[in-house]
């Protein structure tokens, strides 16, 4: 299979909204936590529209996803509860998102630390 053809037989939401689960018609299945989802999301507001603007996001350690939509046949775009919502993951990404977890992860613990960012959220004060 090569990343033109993925296509995912099942994507499943666990019902504790923290992790989606995918399933590639070649056999290859990835959970995905939400937390690395949100912050390696597809959309300009992480990603920017070039390398140099792309964006360490923080404090996502309980992010959950709330809803999973569906874009044409092609894509999903998932609603997180921080109200994030612009990026659209087509198949070919969420198989990469898949295949590279590992290093992508660790490329994000390494930046956050870099930038001396934590994946906990800001405490509130009250």
């Amino acid at each position: 299979m090569t990343d033109a053809q993925a296509w995912p037989t099942e994507l499943r939401l666990h019902k504790d909204r923290k992790t989606l689960s995918v399933t590639f018609d070649g056999g290859e299945r990835f959970d995905l936590p939400a937390e690395y989802l949100r912050v390696k999301s597809p959309s300009a507001e992480v990603q920017g529209h070039s390398a140099e603007e792309r964006k360490t996001v923080p404090g996502k350690r309980d992010v959950q996803i709330m809803e999973v939509l569906p874009v044409g046949n092609y894509a999903v775009r998932l609603v997180f509860d921080d109200m994030h919502s612009t990026g659209i993951f087509d198949w070919d990404y969420l198989l990469d998102l898949g295949r590279n977890r590992d290093a992508n992860w660790q490329d994000y613990l390494d930046e956050l630390a870099a930038k001396n960012l934590s994946r906990d959220p800001p405490t509130r004060r009250q």
